[in-house]
């Protein structure tokens, strides 16, 4: 019997925080996404100190809610 593999995936971009659990290479588990574009909206494009700060103010829960999600 082979065993199974888990993923979990971060990503963060300009203006989003993301984690995702992938079984086997194949199987979306959980795929959640924290976005800061609301904030970045009256100033007319992406301002790296809110993105930055959106990102260390959400990586914790977004990790949270993905592995729950995934049933982890």
């Amino acid at each position: 019997m082979r065993a199974r593999m888990l993923i979990l995936g971060i990503e963060t971009s300009c203006d989003e925080t993301a984690a995702a659990v992938v079984k086997d290479g194949t199987d979306i588990l959980s795929n959640v996404v924290s976005s800061s574009l609301k904030y970045h909206k009256k100033f007319g494009g992406v301002v790296p100190e809110i993105a930055a700060r959106h990102h260390v103010e959400n990586i914790d829960k977004v990790i949270t809610r993905s592995l729950r999600d995934a049933g982890l």
